[in-house]
């Protein structure tokens, strides 16, 4: 296997290429099977879905895998990725399969694997797989090749799961709420949820058809979600992504609150309520400056890990912390989820509105953000454009520029064939220098 196999968050890529094929699925499939299975049990896996129409294709090669190591498998059906690691615990399962890309396209896809525990796989896990693909899998004896069944109560056991997370004795009646769920995997439970819990719920991207997954809708495009609010008048507007394991805010005036926002409130919330474990928060190298600051003021520590929520909760589990996140709106509360959850997150939100009878412009904007630019670069894959003397030349220049009064970040993405450059600065024109320097460089190596 000449390319790696798992990126920052299991496998991606388009549909029908390498490594999302229907082959690689088999076999990814037999040696998950192989890893995880336990002698002497009712071995057990569960597999969720998006609603990408690519889904059925990868579910169907991945479940004929699993079957042929004698794994009985348990297809849920479209559901959060969330809810899979949950399930996975909640049904002792000896692993749990997510077929996602998240907030890609939907001519992409993926597949992200959970532990027994609920947990996503750490690296060592991952590269264990991928030698046993390498090698080959010897099959189950024919009586001993598993079975496999539709779980139909997937999406009840999760809606109820999620509602026992919302603080106890209070409800929602008389706010609402509009929910974009990206006509992704939470179009059903996320409204759901909402509903039962009181709440006026306006849904949008809540029909599904295979190709529509994320397009001008959901986290990655809260312009929809700010439209429907405004017109609506609603108190609160909730962006979820393909899977459901994001959360975007857009507040009663069609502002967006990003997962730095979220998370700054949260954790000085939970500080205050001697809730925060360690006093800390994990987040990762893409967070705002302002955040840290944000933080420090109240005396919270911020520790940053590598982007990727796997690596926040990698080092939340170590530190013994229970609130991590990232920038784009992965929030994870360990409390209550072993990966991000966009509406388990957004219920938290909602609590702290009710509690306090504030509105949510009120809370939503809990720091001044340092002014920060993103720009992504497209290269072509098998090019190592980081690795070119004047790309490497102009980020050293653009570090000097930026020492001691803001920071500058490169890094290649985990899921996609791209450079992120990012910057932040109170200085704009030199962090658009800086940051038009790099870029114009990471261009000409691509």
């Amino acid at each position: 296997m000449a390319e790696k196999l798992f990126g920052t968050d299991g496998v991606r890529g388009q549909a029908n290429s390498w490594p999302m094929t229907a082959e690689v699925a088999l076999h990814l499939g037999a040696a998950a099977g192989r890893y995880f299975r336990r002698d002497g049990q009712d071995h057990r896996v569960v597999i969720g879905k998006d609603t990408r129409l690519s889904g059925y294709m990868i579910e169907n090669a991945l479940t004929a895998g699993l079957l042929s190591t004698g794994m009985n498998v348990f297809l849920l059906g479209p559901v959060p990725t969330p809810a899979v690691g949950y399930l996975t615990h909640s049904l002792r399962a000896d692993v749990g399969v997510m077929i996602s890309a998240s907030h890609n396209p939907a001519k992409d896809n993926g597949i992200k694997l959970f532990g027994p525990d609920g947990f996503k796989l750490s690296d060592e896990a991952e590269a264990a797989i991928t030698k046993l693909m390498e090698d080959g899998v010897t099959p189950a004896a024919p009586e001993n090749i598993g079975r496999a069944r539709r779980f139909e109560d997937a999406r009840g056991r999760y809606v109820e799961y999620a509602k026992t997370t919302f603080p106890s004795g209070l409800r929602l009646d008389g706010l609402r709420v509009v929910v974009d769920c990206a006509n992704g995997a939470a179009y059903r439970t996320a409204p759901a949820v909402l509903w039962e819990l009181g709440a006026e719920v306006i849904a949008i991207g809540v029909d599904p058809n295979g190709t529509n997954i994320n397009a001008k809708c959901g986290s990655t495009h809260p312009e929809a979600a700010a439209q429907k609010v405004i017109e609506t008048r609603a108190d609160l507007g909730i962006c979820l992504d393909g899977d459901a394991d994001r959360l975007i805010l857009i507040d009663e005036t069609g502002r967006v609150a990003d997962g730095d926002q979220i998370m700054g409130l949260i954790a000085t919330r939970w500080a205050k309520a001697g809730k925060l474990k360690g006093n800390t928060l994990v987040t990762t190298v893409m967070s705002n400056l302002g955040l840290e600051r944000h933080l420090a003021s109240h005396g919270i520590a911020m520790e940053r890990t590598n982007v990727g929520d796997r690596y926040v909760v990698e080092r939340m589990l170590a530190g013994g912390f229970n609130l991590g996140g990232e920038q784009s709106g992965h929030l994870v509360m360990t409390d209550h989820t072993t990966t991000g959850d966009g509406l388990i997150a957004a219920l938290q939100f909602l609590g702290f509105m009710v509690e306090s009878g504030q509105k949510a412009s009120a809370l939503a904007r809990v720091f001044t953000p340092v002014p920060q630019r993103l720009v992504n670069v497209h290269y072509t894959p098998g090019t190592a454009p980081l690795d070119t003397k004047d790309v490497q030349d102009a980020i050293e220049q653009g570090e000097k520029a930026l020492a001691g009064v803001g920071r500058l970040l490169i890094r290649k993405s985990g899921t996609e064939p791209l450079i992120r450059v990012m910057g932040e600065a109170e200085d704009l024109a030199r962090l658009d220098r800086v940051i038009n320097a790099v870029v114009t460089a990471v261009k000409a190596a691509s």
